[in-house]
């Protein structure tokens, strides 16, 4: 979707026109699971009481990201407790995919509010499970940083899009929040069945983790670089030099 044409914005303009991006955003897209899991969650948006509201999902989602770095904390003592963090992603899924959904089922979208609130809350989730995963037994903290440090960096990116380009594009490729949860959820689930299963590196002590957390790492890097020469791109053509329109 191409960004709006018009004079360049000033000071007084740039605000209005910025606040106004979000709401007009078009959401897209490509995750493995995204049309799965639109269907599903509409589903149990329509199930839940009128109590429930969206920022009770949010303040769920949260907590649940406290948990689940606490029950990777607590694996240090009892690998079982990798159990309470594959159910605490479960729980962080519920919450933090639901809310706008439930906004947009019962028709209280508040998309400034919505979009500030839900991303903030992300990001605080994102370092409190990167932080406990990298607290655990099986991963480094370096490479659980680099990984919490890619994922903000690939969901700033997202936020420019969206001021800039009009489009929110969920998730780089085929890989989205939901897909990361499961393969988490999966390391998880090998690790109870095999155990750290660690090897050394140049000396450094790894595990099948950090194996994932560097591919991962990199991939983002890969997927970064991809969407900003998209990006700069479609922006020059807006944008040339000399302040000549695109077509």
């Amino acid at each position: 979707m191409r960004a709006r044409e018009g004079p360049p914005p000033t000071h007084a303009t740039e605000g209005k026109a910025a606040e106004g991006k979000a709401a007009e955003a078009r959401r897209t897209s490509r995750a493995i699971l995204a049309e799965p899991e639109k269907r599903l969650l509409t589903r149990l948006a329509a199930l839940l009481p009128q109590w429930v509201v969206p920022d009770y999902l949010t303040l769920l989602a949260v907590l649940a990201a406290f948990g689940i770095a606490v029950a990777y904390g607590l694996s240090n003592e009892d690998p079982r407790w990798l159990w309470a963090a594959s159910l605490g992603l479960v729980v962080h899924w519920f919450g933090d995919s639901l809310d706008g959904t439930l906004a947009r089922h019962r028709g209280i979208e508040r998309p400034r509010y919505g979009f500030y609130v839900d991303h903030l809350a992300d990001a605080v989730a994102t370092g409190a499970v990167g932080l406990g995963v990298g607290l655990s037994p099986y991963m480094l903290l370096a490479v659980a940083l680099a990984l919490v440090v890619g994922y903000l960096i690939l969901s700033i990116n997202v936020y420019l899009e969206t001021i800039t380009r009009a489009e929110f594009q969920l998730g780089y490729g085929l890989l989205g929040p939901t897909e990361a949860r499961l393969l988490l959820i999966a390391l998880n689930t090998i690790a109870l069945a095999v155990g750290l299963a660690p090897f050394t590196v140049w000396g450094v002590g790894a595990t099948l983790f950090d194996v994932a957390g560097v591919l991962g790492a990199l991939s983002m890097g890969a997927l970064l670089a991809r969407r900003v020469v998209r990006n700069m791109r479609a922006l020059g053509r807006l944008e040339p030099p000399g302040g000549q329109k695109g077509a």
